[in-house]
């Protein structure tokens, strides 16, 4: 077997055996390491090398500054907040937009595809991840009280941490059934 076709096995088990963490260990990944993933997950393709991407992480007592954006968003008798202060780490990815709707469509797919970097790049390092929107990332409570400009799209948080389940693997609809054909 050639040195590539390894590397492409490699790479396709990767994708295929991560899974979306919910569930983690107390213990939080040290930010080194957490740093050492995102310079991975800057090597996504983005067209003319934009870097339409910058990061918010919060663990450790750094989650309650994340809580209290929640709560001035959604009041303090929502059940986000609490919740966030289970996960290990958070950090939310943010996208500046550019008005130019090919631009912003390039740079949201860049800042996709670097996400996906990082949660194959954690999953390597036996870091569970969970890529996850919530409507009060768009509030302006909980923008303002985060530093997020006029400007600016929050991609999504993600959570991680060390699993403590592992989810099963689901189904996927095989590729051929929505694929078309032009030859």
């Amino acid at each position: 077997m050639s040195k590539s076709t390894q590397t492409g096995n490699v790479v396709r088990e990767a994708i295929q055996n991560r899974r979306t963490v919910k569930k983690f260990k107390k213990e939080a990944v040290p930010t080194q390491q957490i740093i050492d993933l995102l310079d991975t997950a800057v090597w996504a393709p983005n067209h003319k090398l934009r870097e339409p991407w910058r990061f918010l992480l919060f663990s450790g007592s750094g989650l309650n500054k994340l809580a209290d954006a929640i709560d001035a968003e959604m009041g303090e008798d929502n059940k986000f907040s609490a919740n966030i202060k289970q996960v290990p780490s958070v950090m939310l990815v943010v996208m500046e937009e550019d008005p130019r709707q090919n631009i912003w469509d390039e740079d949201f797919a860049a800042v996709s595809a670097l996400v996906q970097n990082f949660l194959l790049a954690a999953w390597s390092e036996d870091i569970g991840t969970f890529w996850v929107t919530k409507p009060f990332l768009y509030g302006p409570k909980f923008r303002k009280s985060l530093g997020i400009q006029a400007g600016e799209k929050i991609i999504g948080m993600v959570y991680m941490g060390y699993p403590e389940v592992i989810p099963s693997a689901k189904e996927r609809t095989p590729a051929k059934d929505k694929l078309t054909i032009f030859e």
